[in-house]
Parts: C-alpha cells; sequence; structure tokens
C-alpha cells in the first residue's frame, strides 16, 4: 500500500470513528444536550479524581514495559506509553507505527534494538494474554450479576470461560517451560492435521512460532514475568475503577459484577481494527450494554464519553507532548554534542 493509500485510509477511519461517536447516544436513546447537560454537573473534585485515576492506571502500565527492557525508568517508560498510545488512537493498524516510534525512542534513551525489539514481542504477548483473559473475566462477572438467561446458555458461558482460561494457562506454562512449549507445539501440529484446509495452513504456519518467542524473551521472562503480570493486573484494574468512578460521577447505579462485564466487553471492542483503538465501536456498544443493564440511556452515554476521554482522547495531547518533549531534548543534546566538538577543534 502506497502513502496516498495510507493517508486515504487513515482519513476514511477517522472520519467513521467520528461519525459513530456523534451517532453513539442516539443509538442508545438521547441527544447530546442531554449528555452535555450530565457532564455539566460533574464538579471540581470528581475530575481531579478520574484524572488521578488515569494518571495511575498510566503509570501501572510503566512496570510492564519497564520488566521487559532493564534499563528503561519509570519516567522514561511513561513517556513511551503516552507517545506510543497517541499514534495507536489516531492511526487503524496503528501498532507498526507504534514500534517504529518506540524503537526511535528507546535508542535516543541508549537502549540496544536488540533489547528493545524482545521488549516488543514480550509486552505484546502480555498484552494478548490479558485481551484473552478479559473475556473469560466478563463471562465470570455476567454469570454472578444473574445476567445470563438459561442454565444452557450459563454453562455454554462457564465453558467458554474454562476454555480461555485454560489457554491462558498453557500459553504461560509454556513460556516458562521449554519442555511444555514443545509440547503444545507438537499439541497444536496434530490439532492443524485434522482441520480443514484453510484453518490447518494457518495453524502450520505458526508451527514452532511459541518456542521461537520463548528463546527470544527466556532472560526477560525469568527475571521480568512478575512485574510484567503484577503492572498488567494493576493497569487493567485500575482502568476498571476509573470506569466504575465514571459512572458513579454521573449518578449511574451498576453493581460491580456488571462494571466488570462492561470492561470487559469495552477492551475487546478497543481492538477493532476499523477504526482507531475501536473508536467510535467501543463507545457504542459499552453505552449499549449499560442500558441493558438498566442504566437510564443520559447517565449511560455520558459515563462512557466521560470514560473514552480519559482512555482515548486525552492519550493523543499527552502523547503529543511526550513526542515534542523528547524531540526538543533530543536536539538539545545533539546541539551540546556539537558544541563540545567545535570547543575540542578550537
Amino acid at each position: 500500500m502506497n502513502r496516498s493509500a495510507r493517508v486515504a485510509l487513515s482519513a476514511l477511519s477517522l472520519a467513521g470513528a467520528v461519525a459513530l461517536l456523534a451517532a453513539m447516544p442516539y443509538v442508545v436513546g438521547v441527544d447530546w444536550e442531554q449528555i452535555f447537560r450530565e457532564l455539566g454537573e460533574l464538579d471540581l473534585g470528581w475530575l481531579i479524581g478520574l484524572t488521578a485515576l488515569w494518571l495511575a492506571g498510566l503509570w501501572a502500565y510503566t512496570y510492564v514495559l519497564t520488566a521487559s527492557l532493564p534499563g528503561l525508568t519509570h519516567p522514561h517508560a511513561f513517556m513511551l506509553n503516552a507517545v506510543g498510545s497517541a499514534v495507536s488512537n489516531l492511526l487503524p493498524f496503528g501498532g507498526a507505527v507504534g514500534v517504529a516510534v518506540t524503537f526511535a525512542m528507546a535508542r535516543g534513551w541508549g537502549h540496544r534494538n536488540a533489547a528493545i525489539a524482545v521488549s516488543t514481542l514480550v509486552t505484546g504477548v502480555w498484552n494478548v494474554l490479558s485481551r484473552l483473559l478479559l473475556p473469560a473475566v466478563g463471562i465470570i462477572a455476567l454469570l454472578v450479576a444473574g445476567e445470563v438467561p438459561d442454565r444452557r446458555t450459563a454453562v455454554m458461558a462457564l465453558l467458554a470461560a474454562a476454555v480461555l482460561l485454560g489457554i491462558v494457562g498453557l500459553l504461560a506454562l509454556a513460556l516458562r517451560s521449554e519442555k511444555a512449549a514443545r509440547a503444545v507445539d507438537r499439541g497444536v501440529r496434530r490439532v492443524a492435521l485434522r482441520l480443514p484446509r484453510r484453518p490447518r495452513a494457518l495453524l502450520l504456519r505458526a508451527d514452532g512460532a511459541l518456542l521461537d518467542v520463548r528463546g527470544k524473551t527466556i532472560g526477560v521472562l525469568r527475571t521480568g514475568w512478575r512485574g510484567l503480570t503484577a503492572g498488567m493486573a494493576a493497569y487493567l484494574l485500575l482502568q476498571a475503577v476509573l470506569l466504575h468512578a465514571c459512572l458513579v460521577a454521573v449518578g449511574a447505579d451498576v453493581e460491580p459484577a456488571e462494571v466488570v462485564a462492561v470492561f470487559a466487553i469495552n477492551r475487546m471492542l478497543t481492538t477493532a481494527v476499523v477504526t482507531p483503538s475501536g473508536a467510535g465501536i467501543s463507545e457504542t456498544g459499552t453505552a449499549a450494554l449499560l442500558v441493558h443493564f438498566g442504566v437510564p440511556a443520559g447517565p449511560a452515554a455520558a459515563a462512557t464519553i466521560l470514560y473514552s476521554f480519559y482512555t482515548y482522547a486525552v492519550e493523543i495531547p499527552a502523547g503529543g507532548a511526550g513526542w515534542i518533549g523528547w524531540t526538543l531534548r533530543r536536539r538539545r543534546r545533539a546541539s551540546s554534542g556539537r558544541s563540545r566538538c567545535l570547543l575540542v577543534k578550537k
């Protein structure tokens, strides 16, 4: 795809996100005037508290990055996360651009390409594991909330949750043990050979991939898996608490189990690649699910917009500020280096 096509695709994707966001209130049966009225009643104390929760979540994620890239400081990890999130929130398929930005910034701080590549791989694996786990958590939360309509559906939901949890556990074990990784690869190959042609070809292409990932990341995983896991868990927990706080701030009464289910679905919808970070899609799905749980349309839409502001919109200027700060500091360092060279020559 050439540059003009990428620009056109990005513009179309952003336009789609804006259109979906604009239409979201009407999908759930409310208008923007009512949403602004709900948000206008927030006092300064709530805004300060919500901002503090948002910043705490971003800081928690720095432990994921510092555990995956030895020598990376928490302030640098905070900046790296902010800039990467801004790129993902602006561009469809922004992951590749985000990786390029990560390499540029981390190299500027003196990290080697190999270490950055391993960090990118490890954090990617942990993000995939967390996304596999979230649906299971959401399904269990729905069962706790009593939102599954009949026994057959409940059994199916429990089986799906058990399978997802089993996959996560198997992957975690395989990453810790070479013997387990080889066993998983053999199992994947045996399953693939019994499948129809297309899924068989897809799985066979992944043959040996787990061993390759483990081989490249074993050093980081051996020393950093606790930090990776704790940081990711804290980050997701704080994002869920932020969602609950947004609901409480606009006067919505939602049970904790329902909040967990809504959060799990919201995070899954952000992986939709039609729009950057699933913008518009995740908000519509989240507001609709809140209405399904009995939240009035006005507070449901207002809480969704408020949560989206902290998890999507505000990350763009924050990341832009981080990129500008990094660029200016690099230029000052380069200018200082040239000045020292001139003084030595004189």
